[in-house]
């Protein structure tokens, strides 16, 4: 298989399994977590809702981890990396997101697009690409089960 067709068939299952799973478990806002730094200033930081979890029955030894991560307008996240065996899957839910992973130049996807972390992999910019419009993404990871955190702040 190639590795487009793979990204894209996980991208596909992701997003249904997130959808049913959030619809089947009623995933609300209790469960989200805001990682604001100051309460004086605005909150300009992304908003992470778990959506799915499951062992991958036909892969021993690896799980799929999926949450949605929010952005208000101009919003964005530190600079960080994932658990060492995580593999990761980005879709565009909606509004556009800007993203730059390891030394690749920073790009803008858009609502129905996507792109991959490898595991190690740096992501430099993550942010929401408008000042006035919100924008969201699925973020699936295939991981080693218990291996947390699933996001590591670089250090400045």
């Amino acid at each position: 298989m190639k590795p487009g067709t793979l990204i894209r068939s996980i991208g596909a299952a992701a997003i249904a399994i997130s959808f049913g799973t959030a619809t089947a478990h009623e995933q609300g806002p209790e469960g989200a977590k805001s990682v604001s730094r100051e309460m004086a200033e605005p909150d300009l930081h992304e908003t992470v809702t778990p959506v799915f979890q499951h062992a991958i029955p036909n892969v021993p030894g690896r799980s799929m981890i999926a949450i949605v991560v929010t952005y208000p307008p101009s919003g964005k996240s530190a600079a960080h990396r994932h658990a060492p065996s995580a593999f990761i899957y980005a879709y565009v839910l909606s509004g556009a997101i800007r993203s730059q992973v390891d030394d690749q130049p920073a790009k803008i996807y858009h609502a129905g697009e996507g792109f991959y972390e490898n595991p190690g992999a740096q992501h430099r910019v993550s942010e929401n690409a408008s000042a006035n419009e919100p924008a969201s993404l699925l973020a699936v990871f295939i991981v080693d089960p218990g291996e947390n955190p699933l996001t590591i702040p670089e250090r400045k």
